[in-house]
């Protein structure tokens, strides 16, 4: 008897389990992904207050810029550098512009 339940139990959990194990999972992820329109809102919310802060964080750079001559503001540095890319992604601002530029493109993706 042992010799046929095994078999049956090992190909019926094969069959049927494994496949209803990943389907589940994938439905889960597929209806986890979506964004609802709350989270649509506060991303959009989000995003305006990155790039007000982002713009005044270019204000404070020129102001103490003015006022301090040795003040180098990151600005300035990435647009001396030869390759201002690398460069500007380090600083705090080009972190800020480039993190919300992933998220602006995300979120537009989404939309469609």
């Amino acid at each position: 008897m042992d010799e046929i339940v095994i078999p049956v139990v090992a190909i019926g959990s094969l069959f049927v389990g494994l496949p209803w194990i990943i389907l589940h999972y994938m439905t889960k992820w597929k209806t986890a992904s979506t964004l609802t329109n709350s989270d649509e809102a506060l991303l959009e919310e989000l995003y305006q207050l990155a790039r007000r802060l982002s713009d005044r964080m270019g204000t404070v750079e020129r102001l103490v810029s003015s006022e301090h001559p040795d003040f180098q503001p990151a600005s300035s540095l990435s647009s001396r550098a030869t390759d201002h890319h690398d460069l500007d992604r380090h600083t705090p601002t080009g972190e800020l512009t480039e993190g919300l530029d992933r998220l602006r493109s995300q979120f537009e993706r989404t939309r469609r």
